[in-house]
């Protein structure tokens, strides 16, 4: 997967900026706060529709303006692709592939996928089951379509559940209601299950062998996956999973009562990560947490390319400043095969290293390096 041109239009910082860039590697450098992760989050919100760090697209929009556009130039399994976002103020967001309109924006993920990594995830192992279920959620959504409607659906039944369980003693009636929201959670999280489950195992497969490169040999990474107590396979075929699934239900019925909350169910599913048979969130030391989060992020890549047949796009932003020498020729000498997007304050020890082409951002104007 490949971007070839991107278009951005009173996006973020950016008011109006054409990019070509190249096939391999792309570094944007330049200080703080003058718009390279605006330009790898646009990159984001065409694979996905969405923006990694906001909810809204109004923070999308350039100060001032109504709107904003994302156009790019794509090539996916070797075929030409044309993508569009437009969202305008008080409008719907209107999404395009090829000038034809989409029906969600889960339409994108077919024309590219990313892989995006920042400082944060470095601190993938040490933070809660959120975090990681987070990590599973955006690679599954983009590889797998029924996926990401599975997850909306279950997150919309979720909130209303919790509404019911709240509310109830203002209104009784709303207990007569939870069957039904049960039933259709444990169908739509037998999915989530079916496709974390297999996710997990490659995951496990790609990040042990990167991890033991990293580590000289020296340190052993397994992947778990782990949910709910009543699944006895997550391999299991869907009427299976959807029945232990409301086993489950059933025997916290009444503790989802008195806590008001929803208690039941994979959005409490997690990743277990052990270095040499112990618990890498509680014995790691950060330097290995470090490894097991890059093993993971590079490890996502290569179950994208399995899938896929072909890289995702792989954004970097500001991470190799927060490694050691060590893990930075790590990630460089792994990167190939791809098309690649890095960020940086400095660029004078990546030119060294890597071919392609970089440019210098100020102000939210990206230019070639060397251009006037």
């Amino acid at each position: 997967m490949l971007i070839h041109k991107l278009l951005l239009e009173n996006f973020r910082n950016y008011s109006l900026q054409n990019f070509s860039f190249d096939p391999s590697c792309n570094v944007i450098y330049g200080e703080n706060a003058q718009g390279k992760t605006n330009l790898l989050e646009a990159i984001i919100c065409l694979s996905t529709g969405k923006s990694h760090r906001t909810r809204s697209d109004r923070e999308l929009i350039r100060f001032g303006e109504r709107g904003f556009q994302i156009e790019g130039a794509l090539l996916t399994r070797n075929r030409d692709f044309f993508s569009s976002i437009k969202a305008e103020t008080g409008k719907k967001k209107q999404i395009t592939v090829n000038k034809v309109p989409v029906k969600n924006a889960s339409e994108l993920s077919r024309t590219l996928n990313t892989v995006f990594f920042c400082p944060e995830d470095l601190q993938l192992i040490r933070e809660g089951a959120a975090a990681r279920r987070r990590f599973m959620d955006v690679s599954l959504c983009q590889l797998r379509p029924n996926y990401g409607i599975a997850l909306n659906e279950y997150a919309k039944l979720h909130e209303h559940k919790t509404r019911i369980l709240r509310d109830r003693d203002e209104k009784p009636d709303l207990l007569d209601t939870l069957p039904d929201f049960n039933r259709r959670m444990a169908e739509a999280g037998a999915v989530l299950i079916h496709y974390r489950a297999r996710f997990a195992k490659l995951l496990s497969a790609y990040a042990e062998n990167t991890h033991w490169d990293c580590s000289g040999g020296r340190e052993s990474l397994e992947i778990q996956y782990a949910t709910v107590k009543t699944i006895l396979d997550p391999f299991s075929d869907h009427k299976t999973l959807v029945l232990q699934l409301l086993e489950h239900q059933k025997s916290h019925y009444q503790a989802e009562l008195s806590s008001r909350q929803c208690l039941s169910g994979p959005h409490k599913d997690d990743l277990y990560v052990t270095l040499n048979g112990l618990s890498a969130r509680s014995f790691a030391s950060q330097g290995q947490t470090r490894t097991a989060a890059l093993s993971m992020k590079l490890a996502a890549r290569e179950i994208h390319r399995e899938i896929l047949g072909e890289y995702p796009v792989l954004l970097l932003d500001d991470v190799l400043s927060e490694l050691d020498p060590k893990r930075q020729e790590f990630v460089l000498n792994r990167i190939n095969g791809g098309q690649v997007f890095i960020t940086c304050c400095e660029d004078d020890r990546l030119s060294a290293l890597l071919s392609g082409r970089v440019f210098h951002i100020q102000n939210g104007i990206i230019r070639p390096d060397g251009s006037e």
